[in-house]
Parts: structure tokens; C-alpha cells; sequence
């Protein structure tokens, strides 16, 4: 992160209890959080952080993010599902859902959806169509690593 010239708050990364279902979270300015009462094991903390560290990323390399606008959200989501881990086939498996052709952009499709969706700016229909809208660009940025993992 420093690398591309972002700045780290002191304790950036925390692990405290979270009062919503969820695994973590990244606000701006104030880092990730890792949600101690949901996530149980160390392969889905580093997967957490990970996943957080790409939005961290996103929002430091745009000057001009806005979480707000709907299409600059499901670019992060997007980009943190396919570049995070998110979506491996054993991932998938676990969650119940068993496809052997596809899974993983099914799979970053859904995942971002949800995110989108829960945004109180980015209704269904606005999360659908600005996630259509970015998706060539969104899944195919790799950035900072060099490809896909």
C-alpha cells in the first residue's frame, strides 16, 4: 500500500466483535475491520483482509471514489471478489454452491451483488445495471498484482 503512495493509520487493520452478520469491512480513513465473532479460522481472516485490502487499495488509487456512486462500488466489489480468493471452487463448495464450469464469475457476480445492494445508494436495479456496465473493465484490472491469483 505505501508502495502506491497510500498512507496506513496506525492500527489499520482491527479485530473487534461486529453487531451485523458480516466478515469484515473497510472504511475510509479508519482502515479494515475483521469481524472476531464471525470469522473463526486464520484462512478466512486472511481472506477477509485480503478482500478489504483491495477496496483499501481501490480507494486509494482513485482520488475520485465515490462508495456513494453505484458503478465505482461493484468495481471494487468486483475486483476484491476475483482478486481475493473469494470465489475458489473449495470456497464455493462450502457454501453450497457446486458448479464445475464458471463458478468463479458466477460466484463474483453474486458475492458483488450483495455488497452492492446493501449500499443505501445503490438500489437492485442501479447495483445490476452498474455492475453490468463495469465488468470487462472491473474483473480484467489486476492491479497491484500482475494477474489474476
Amino acid at each position: 500500500m505505501e508502495k502506491a503512495g497510500c498512507k496506513l493509520v496506525d492500527n489499520f487493520i482491527k479485530a473487534v466483535p461486529c453487531n451485523r452478520q458480516m466478515s469484515g469491512g473497510y472504511v475510509r480513513g479508519e482502515g479494515i475491520v475483521v469481524c472476531s465473532n464471525h470469522v473463526n479460522i486464520q484462512d478466512e481472516v486472511s481472506q477477509v483482509v485480503t478482500h478489504e485490502l483491495i477496496h483499501a487499495y481501490d480507494d486509494c488509487r482513485a482520488a475520485n471514489l465515490d462508495w456513494a456512486n453505484c458503478a465505482h462500488h461493484a468495481c471494487s466489489e468486483i475486483r476484491a471478489g476475483h482478486l481475493s480468493g473469494d470465489c475458489h471452487f473449495k470456497r464455493e463448495l462450502l457454501r453450497g454452491f457446486m458448479k464445475i464450469r464458471g463458478h468463479e464469475q458466477d460466484c463474483v457476480r453474486r458475492r458483488s451483488m450483495k455488497s452492492v445492494t446493501a449500499n443505501p445508494y445503490c438500489s437492485e436495479i442501479a447495483a445490476k445495471e452498474a455492475m453490468e456496465a463495469v465488468w470487462d473493465v472491473c474483473y480484467n484490472d489486476t492491479k497491484p498484482f500482475d494477474r489474476a491469483p
